[in-house]
């Protein structure tokens, strides 16, 4: 049987990589999409590893990007993000990924869906379609083509590249069916949760970037200084951080019951631990000295330690340190001007939120953060088998 032959770029954005395609590519059935995805990426793959497949096994490599000229007059194109289970034959569509929203600007220009000035900075206006949002991309341009090479510095990424700043508009509110469209989807800065095996749990539950759960690392019996390979190979305080992220996605509306998240839903809510200023050894062994960070930080990306921040994790922790109440909010309110860096496995990470109170009400005008990003490589993805639409 002859493999079909799909246009395809893989692509580096900030600490994650993924598979990007230009809509028209893909099938129009969202269920035959899906099937040719998944093998794209290599799952369902019970040995974990992804071998037949461009997945790298982990929730960072382990992704899809969909990509289209746009409809709307208020942007130049739309965005789509699968986050590909490694053991399951699931893509989860619920949320968007901070870190590839750095290359979706990049695949654009470079595939001639937006017009670029030869040199300087484009803006790609972004609409990232799985949770209603809008992000501006700012994209450096030389000669006629994306600039990918720089002396912007990311930690988690080896290498220098040229930096691309990204502004997430009105970050703060959750235009998923079921998410509402509170900020606080619970009404409330922290909620009680009362998790099955865990205990009640303090947590802050918030839309912004992501849907995110925010606890103390604490909680779990952590300091905020661990790497993956303190996390990742303990089943049981994987499972207990799993039970407390799936009775938060039920609390904020986003999965009918804890079982129905773990199952459906494993790529939102992320769940995120915070904890006081410390000095640690990142995943690098360089020191990140405590006294130039504002906090801690670590995140769970579909049930695995990530290896550095997610961006709408970053997004979401922006906003939480930017509001008086919350968890993050109580161990690093942000500055005057809505900055922040907090210490992950990989390093540090600055990021900023423009917030104001509004008669008792907090908006958020937008989330900033810097992330870079380049094509690996760009042609074909071959798929055995399927229909001949898919070419």
């Amino acid at each position: 049987m002859t493999q079909l032959r799909i246009p395809a770029v893989y692509m580096r954005g900030g600490t994650s990589k993924g598979v990007f395609f230009h809509a028209p590519d893909l099938p129009a059935n969202p269920a035959e999409r899906d099937r040719v995805l998944l093998r794209v990426i290599g799952s369902p793959d019970p040995y974990g590893k992804q071998i037949d497949g461009m997945g790298g096994a982990t929730s960072s490599t382990s992704k899809v990007v969909i990509v289209a000229k746009s409809l709307r007059a208020d942007c130049d194109v739309d965005y789509w993000f699968g986050a590909v289970a490694v053991g399951q034959p699931v893509i989860d569509w619920s949320g968007n990924c901070g870190n590839l929203s750095a290359a979706v600007g990049p695949f654009a220009i470079s595939a001639g869906l937006v017009e670029a000035p030869a040199d300087g900075v484009a803006t790609v206006r972004i609409w990232q379609a799985n949770i209603g949002k809008q992000i501006v991309a700012h994209v450096p341009m030389a000669g006629g083509a994306v600039q990918e090479e720089g002396d912007f510095m990311l930690d988690g990424v080896a290498f220098p590249a040229a930096e691309i700043r990204l502004e997430f508009m009105d970050p703060a509110s959750g235009a998923q069916a079921g998410a509402g469209a509170a900020l606080f989807p619970t009404g409330q800065r922290v909620d009680l949760l009362d998790v099955p095996g865990v205990g009640v749990v303090e947590a802050t539950l918030i839309n912004a970037g992501n849907p995110t759960v925010f606890i103390a690392a604490a909680t779990l019996g952590l300091r905020g200084t661990e790497l993956q390979g303190d996390v990742n190979g303990n089943a049981d305080l994987l499972a207990r951080a799993e039970a407390i992220r799936a009775r938060a996605a039920v609390a904020m509306g986003l999965a009918g019951s804890a079982q129905e998240a773990s199952a459906l839903r494993p790529h939102t809510p992320k769940l995120a631990l915070v904890a006081s200023p410390a000095s640690y050894t990142a995943s690098d062994g360089r020191v990140v000295d405590g006294a130039s960070i504002h906090l801690l930080a670590r995140i769970f990306s579909m049930g695995q330690l990530h290896h550095a921040m997610t961006g709408t994790g970053a997004v979401a922790l922006a906003v939480a340190a930017a509001i008086p109440g919350t968890l993050v909010h109580r161990v690093a309110p942000s500055g005057a001007d809505g900055r922040v860096c907090f210490g992950h496995p990989s390093g540090r990470l600055e990021v900023g939120a423009q917030a104001q109170e509004v008669h008792g009400q907090w908006q958020v005008h937008k989330a900033l953060m810097s992330r870079s990003a380049r094509r690996i490589m760009e042609g074909w993805v071959r798929v055995p088998g399927g229909p001949d639409a898919c070419v």
